[in-house]
């Protein structure tokens, strides 16, 4: 879900004023203009997925409480070529002024939705479920978490806090993964789990010895990984299985055959280009 207002305005005010710094210099100089009432149309230029129009709609409101804006489709819907997508009535100097900052975001996250959508789309009939990381943009975690969301994926952590991942470097630093478990487990929270990260059968061995709750398969062949996941499965069903490590459209389903649980991937968020979104005033 998209954060609440005490948390999603102070990140749409600091945008805000990056982008007008000292003053809206064009907007401003038109003078009494800008005080005039007006209205606009957001048109999608290409195909695909939307998200973060309520987003949106909080920049225009945040610079003027009068602007009216009217979502014409909702998150998460396709939108061909020309579609209309949101209405916006208020003064012209509001309009004239977010209209870069809330079309940044807007595309942003389209466009993160819509290469999510294609991945979701590849692995549709299987029961493993795609999953984000936290390989996102400094600033735009909880907006491009939510646009995945909006493309059908789940959420993985969403910080740190959220869950304990053992990777190489904490096995490393611990001596060993079961000597990570197992200190870990001592210091967190009820009911935080714990993901161990896996190179190989003899880790994957290891981590389901120490009692982790998660084992992800990271970057293992296939025949690896299906093996792995069948070890994993004759010890019982507690533990959910990860997949991930160069993750792409053409191997995700390959790799949602071998019967992991989750499938963890940056590409929608790192590998997306922005959709071409306009506003034209009417």
């Amino acid at each position: 879900m998209l954060p609440p207002a005490i948390v999603l305005d102070p990140m749409l005010e600091t945008w805000l004023r990056e982008d007008i710094g000292r003053g809206d210099r064009t907007t401003g100089g038109l003078g009494a203009i800008a005080n005039q009432p007006g209205s606009a149309l957001w048109l999608a230029k290409e195909a695909g997925i939307v998200a973060g129009l309520p987003v949106a709609q909080r920049v225009f409101q945040l610079l003027d409480s009068q602007v009216e804006f009217v979502p014409l489709v909702s998150d998460g819907s396709f939108c061909a070529c020309r579609t209309e997508i949101a209405q916006i009535k208020g003064p012209l100097g509001a309009l004239l002024t977010g209209e870069r900052v809330a079309l940044n975001l807007v595309m942003r996250l389209s466009g993160v939705a819509t290469l999510t959508r294609k991945y979701v789309d590849q692995i549709a009939d299987l029961p493993a479920e795609l999953v984000d990381t936290r390989k996102t943009t400094p600033g735009l975690r909880l907006l491009e978490k939510y646009a995945t969301l909006v493309g059908g994926a789940r959420n993985h952590r969403l910080g740190l806090d959220d869950g304990v991942m053992i990777k190489d470097n904490h096995i490393a630093a611990a001596g060993g993964i079961g000597t990570a478990i197992a200190q870990i487990r001592r210091s967190i929270p009820y009911p935080l789990t714990i993901e161990v990260e896996t190179e190989s059968l003899g880790q994957v061995e290891e981590a389901l010895a120490g009692g982790a709750d998660i084992i992800m398969l990271d970057n293992m062949p296939l025949a690896q990984m299906q093996e792995a996941v069948q070890h994993i499965r004759r010890a019982g069903d507690r533990v959910k299985i990860e997949a991930s490590g160069n993750i792409t459209l053409e191997t995700i389903r390959a790799v949602a055959e071998t019967g992991v649980d989750y499938i963890s991937s940056s590409a929608p968020i790192t590998r997306s280009t922005w959709l071409d979104l306009s506003m034209r005033l009417s």
